[in-house]
């Protein structure tokens, strides 16, 4: 495939003052696996954020300049070795370190109407998921790491974290964008790209995953890193590398069955999400948007990739949206 590559190997301006020593040890990641199978990528030594870098490139039009492949969108890839604004639940700042994790965006285009179908949508946050545990062992068993004692299991915790052993190893940010036109196109509303542009929406999915963060600064008590749990990891760049180029494969090809076979393709990820859930038979704290709380007992995934809980008073709640925590036994 032939890809369009853009690599800035400086930092961003205006790094914070606490960070400075930090950021001058990060590198742009090397990653000639991902750029052979994405269409465009940009790799950065630091980022103000690497989801906002790729919603920038949709809004400008990028993905005009690129030509699908097999039918399926083009894809573009933007990873950094360190986010300077990185931000976690509940707005808290959150900084790493050059080498620790895998910080990667990857933004591509779906049908308007399949994006904003509630009936499907929550199929895209789903796909993504499962593209990342699929690339995770992929990446595990390229470099033939094995666990350190007993198995520790990949799983997802609806409806956007990755689980590593009942800890959480990373997470998953899906945004939708408007897309940009590019050159004549932005001039001309009539023309057939412009068309094809406005039956479309951008779609960027973050993702971020502790890959050797030292067990003294993870973040809670919840939290764990990959190294923790497979010392036989290769070094970071390699990893990183192999884990985006499968993610890259994994995922393209899932959103373009999505789009050309929803039925199959949302019930094929309805199985493979029913096989890898953390969450499900499990106790679970879902805080709602309008601040609700609902405590009980996770016990389906719906058609529609929403979450049913049922209460401890016996009533049962279907969550679209939601923080759902997986309460301790």
């Amino acid at each position: 495939m032939t890809t369009s590559k853009h690599t800035n190997s400086e930092t961003e301006p205006d790094t914070p003052p606490d960070a400075a020593g930090v950021a001058t040890s990060a590198l742009p990641p090397a990653m000639p696996r991902t750029a052979a199978v994405a269409d465009r990528i940009e790799t950065f030594a630091v980022v103000d954020s690497t989801n906002v870098r790729a919603r920038h490139l949709l809004s400008e039009g990028a993905l005009e300049e690129l030509s699908p492949q097999n039918g399926e969108e083009p894809m573009i890839v933007v990873a950094a070795d360190l986010q300077r604004s990185g931000h976690g639940r509940l707005g808290r700042f959150w900084f790493g370190r050059p080498g620790d994790s895998f910080m990667v965006s990857f933004a591509t285009a779906l049908p308007r109407a399949l994006a904003t179908d509630p009936g499907v949508n929550g199929w895209v946050q789903m796909a993504a998921g499962i593209a990342a545990i699929d690339a995770l062992r992929d990446a595990l068993g390229e470099c033939g790491a094995s666990t350190s004692g007993e198995s520790a299991p990949l799983q997802l915790k609806w409806p956007n974290d990755i689980f590593c052993d009942g800890h959480k190893l990373g997470g998953i940010l899906c945004e939708l964008v408007p897309l940009g036109r590019h050159g004549a196109a932005a001039d001309s509303a009539d023309s057939a790209g412009a068309a094809d542009v406005d039956d479309l929406v951008g779609v960027v999915v973050g993702v971020g995953i502790n890959l050797r963060v030292p067990a003294e600064r993870l973040p809670t008590a919840q939290s764990t890193s990959l190294h923790l749990h497979y010392p036989g990891l290769a070094p970071t760049g390699p990893l990183r590398d192999d884990i985006a180029a499968a993610m890259v494969t994994s995922l393209r090809e899932s959103l373009h069955r999505l789009c050309e076979a929803p039925r199959e393709q949302m019930e094929q990820l309805h199985t493979r999400v029913l096989e890898e859930s953390y969450t499900l038979g499990r106790r679970v704290e879902v805080k709602l948007a309008d601040g609700g709380i609902i405590r009980g007992e996770a016990l389906s995934v719906n058609a529609d990739a929403s979450l049913t809980v049922r209460d401890t008073e016996g009533a049962t709640h279907v969550v679209s949206t939601g923080d759902v925590g997986v309460l301790p036994v």
